[in-house]
């Protein structure tokens, strides 16, 4: 039987607590958000002065991730190399 490990809420928070510390490090102001491999939100968090639409976009970008199975920024490099498809 195969099993998999799974996000707990716990993990969302740590990572979400990470991603914060790193932002402030850096003087950033951002959203952060975790979902999990099926692409439902787990966790999010969005920074005081970041732009509102930041939130939207963090959970996009966990999504795709999290559905497509890796970092977002494979995609974004395809799509500036001119990839017709994904």
């Amino acid at each position: 039987m195969k099993t998999k490990v799974i996000l707990s809420q716990q993990m969302a928070s740590a990572i979400i607590a990470a991603g914060q510390e790193e932002a402030q490090k850096n003087n950033w102001s951002v959203s952060i958000a975790v979902a999990d491999d099926g692409g439902h939100l787990l966790a999010l968090s969005r920074m005081d002065d970041c732009a509102p639409i930041a939130a939207y976009i963090s959970q996009e970008k966990a999504r795709t991730a999290a559905l497509g199975r890796r970092e977002t920024k494979g995609y974004e490099e395809m799509v500036n190399m001119g990839a017709r498809r994904l």
